[in-house]
């Protein structure tokens, strides 16, 4: 039975996420992922202006008259959600975790897809695969989707980017729209990346929070790794010590992106303090004019 709570975080996100897919990103996802090309629909008699490669001959020739064919695109398509709910996403420093961030995200991602008819799939890992749900359409199965980033808990509590997407390749028959929600907090993954990036159109959501880029200074601080459970102070008092961690950690990012656009991995970053609409927005924005 899930929790009362749950349910009621499960109905809060809901009408969080149903102003914003209806108010910005049904029509920006509908333009941005297209279906799998076009289909014929019907023909209709020939009008002024009409390409007259489109010219139906043998509906011609039976009625005399000039029919052309009428095409409409073929909509559907599988979006994958695949989001890390390993222990690094329990940090945060303000109000929402980074964990918090990625659940509400997936949702307006999930409820965009189902707007436009398409199947939703659910991968949550951590270094192993917590939770998958078979993709399908409808409002009820993105509410479950929402539920079980709510309600599971991890039985561990690593990374493992490369085990989510060894199992997206088992699990995805076919050329898919995939969604990665992650802090990317890993290592030896590019491989898997650059083997999934050929196969599906994949687009990394990179989830950070702005204390792990600029360190406060507040003394003498016991800090413990959420995925190892190891132990260790930092002198935050000392300029020398704060300044060569936080060049540890931009430098890592700063790797990240370099990579992600050597192999031409889309990565949309957002910090836990501000609103993700205007970054995926404007991801949206420039993915459509290259497309």
């Amino acid at each position: 039975m899930i929790p009362r709570e749950i349910l009621k975080k499960v109905k809060r996100i809901e009408i969080r996420t149903r102003g914003l897919v209806n108010d910005l990103f049904g029509g920006e996802y509908h333009s941005v992922f297209k279906g799998r090309g076009m289909t014929f629909s019907e023909v209709r008699e020939y009008q002024p202006g009409d390409d007259i490669r489109l010219i139906d001959w043998n509906v011609t020739a039976r009625t005399n008259s000039p029919f052309v064919k009428i095409f409409e695109e073929e909509r559907e398509l599988t979006v994958f959600l695949i989001v890390d709910i390993s222990g690094s996403g329990r940090f945060g420093s303000g109000q929402d975790l980074k964990q918090d961030i990625g659940i509400e995200i997936a949702a307006v991602l999930g409820f965009s897809a189902i707007k436009n008819n398409d199947k939703v799939g659910l991968i949550l890992f951590s270094d192993e695969i917590e939770k998958y749900l078979v993709p399908k359409k409808g409002k009820s199965h993105v509410l479950r989707v929402v539920r079980e980033l709510l309600y599971v808990r991890p039985e561990r509590k690593g990374t493992s980017i490369k085990n989510a997407l060894d199992f997206l390749l088992k699990v995805a028959k076919r050329k898919s729209v995939v969604f990665i929600i992650s802090d990317f907090l890993d290592n030896n993954h590019w491989d898997a990346l650059r083997i999934a990036n050929r196969k599906h159109d994949l687009i990394g959501i990179h989830l950070y929070d702005p204390a792990e880029l600029d360190i406060p200074e507040i003394g003498l601080v016991k800090i413990e790794d959420p995925e190892t459970g190891s132990m260790f102070w930092v002198d935050t008092s000392s300029y020398t010590e704060r300044q060569e961690l936080q060049k540890k950690i931009i430098g890592q990012m700063h790797d990240l992106n370099k990579k992600a656009l050597s192999i031409g991995f889309d990565m949309i970053s957002i910090a836990t303090d501000q609103d993700f609409v205007d970054p995926l927005l404007r991801f949206f924005k420039r993915r459509e004019k290259r497309y």
